[in-house]
């Protein structure tokens, strides 16, 4: 492909549910299918030069939903590791995690730690996956630990800059040096961040699909980025 690549691709996996009930198959079918999606995107990404992909896999809002569906959604991790971890050693790509870990169960936990010790001295693109994340409480979070420095007196208020603040997002350990998003995608049709990355999307470029993310593959991946090439990025600037 002709043209610059965005370094940090996050996307909003929407619509797994809506394409298995078109097809009058269970909602887990949808979340099945979309998992096969997550491989094609992230070798696709990977061969593009992209460094960091990261997938909005279960947010702090999705607690809401039915147990039976929050089950099945906590065990795709150890699913998607077990089958596809060649695949990503193969391709030489590293398994992060962005998200409040407390709360996640111990299962699910354990394979996704196990796969980032597993991929840790892969050099290539990081596949950042944001479990258990909201972009407001990430924000409350990286305040109250510059707060405590503050009142501690390890920190200065006159040193409080967009660094220190981006050193307390939960992304400063999972994707350094690549916070900032360049291209945020959202397949299904829907037209908004919900509550993903607010921080560091501020100047991302978006891409809006109305394929529902089971139907995602590399040729859909590499028009998001044809769209991307054709933008003028200003940041505020002529």
């Amino acid at each position: 492909m002709e043209g610059p690549i965005p370094k940090h691709v996050a996307v909003i996996m929407d619509g797994n549910g809506r394409w298995a009930q078109k097809r009058n198959l269970p909602r887990t079918e949808g979340h099945k299918e979309g998992m096969e999606a997550v491989r094609r995107v992230a070798v696709r990404a990977s061969e593009r030069g992209v460094k960091v992909l990261t997938l909005f896999a279960f947010s702090t809002e999705n607690w809401k939903r039915p147990l039976d569906e929050i089950r099945f959604l906590m065990k795709l991790p150890i699913d998607f590791f077990d089958v596809f971890m060649p695949e990503l050693l193969k391709n030489n790509i590293r398994v992060t995690v962005t998200g409040f870990k407390g709360k996640i169960p111990g299962p699910t936990r354990k394979a996704v730690e196990k796969a980032v010790e597993q991929t840790k001295d892969n050099d290539g693109m990081i596949l950042n996956f944001a479990l258990n994340y909201g972009g407001r409480a990430e924000i409350v979070n990286a305040t109250k630990e510059i707060a405590q420095l503050v009142k501690s007196g390890r920190l200065n208020v006159s040193d409080i800059d967009e660094a220190t603040f981006e050193d307390h997002l939960l992304t400063a350990s999972s994707v350094t040096p690549y916070q900032e998003v360049d291209l945020m995608i959202r397949s299904s049709g829907e037209q908004r961040l919900s509550n993903f990355l607010l921080w560091q999307n501020a100047y991302s470029e978006f891409y809006f699909s109305n394929l529902a993310w089971p139907e995602f593959n590399g040729d859909v991946f590499d028009e998001a980025l044809s769209s991307f090439q054709q933008r003028s990025r200003r940041f505020g600037g002529l």
